[in-house]
């Protein structure tokens, strides 16, 4: 049932937002709760507690745990952990290779059966064309998001930052830009 802006709907609460933002809660794609493995920098709970701080009730966790949720394991772990400690909703991402490594595919089947929502290997780019496409059709065949890190490190080389008039000024390495066509 919808309600025109001027009607009194019985029973329900109503609050002065005056000067307040109401929107519904955001979701954050792309977060690193580090657990399992490297607790000391994130865990499950206190990454969740800081979304929800942020007006986020749900998070999306990137692969790069210890070991890397790169198989249905570590998923199911991140969901079970999920449910006992979380304050927002937390869906997991699973790897797109074994260890984020680029050379051949995860488990990627058995992580979307087991509650992954996409794949990726987060801050590490598969350069291995061949890997990637297979990776992409796999994905396709389940349904799920690919987020790819799209660098090629033979051009970026290390680069510190865009190349151009800042980075020659400042004496740092640049990566140079995709080129015009």
């Amino acid at each position: 049932m919808r309600f025109g802006p001027h009607q009194q709907v019985t029973g329900a609460i109503a609050f002065d937002a005056s000067g307040l933002v109401v929107a519904p809660g955001f979701i954050d794609l792309h977060t690193h709760l580090r657990e399992p493995g490297s607790e000391h920098a994130e865990t499950i709970e206190s990454g969740s507690r800081a979304a929800v701080a942020g007006g986020f009730t749900s998070i999306c966790c990137m692969p790069n745990t210890s070991p890397v949720n790169d198989d249905a394991t570590v998923t199911r772990y991140i969901l079970e952990r999920a449910r006992n400690v979380a304050v927002a909703n937390v869906f997991p991402v699973g790897a797109i290779t074994e260890d984020s490594a680029g050379e051949k595919l995860a488990s990627i089947g058995s992580m979307k059966a087991a509650g992954a929502v996409a794949i990726s290997d987060d801050g590490r780019p598969v350069m291995n064309s061949r890997v990637m496409r297979r990776a992409m059709e796999y994905a396709r065949s389940f349904d799920l998001p690919v987020i790819d890190h799209c660098e090629d490190l033979s051009l970026s080389a290390g680069g510190d930052m865009h190349e151009g008039f800042s980075s020659v000024r400042l004496g740092l390495r640049g990566i140079p830009p995709a080129p015009k066509k």
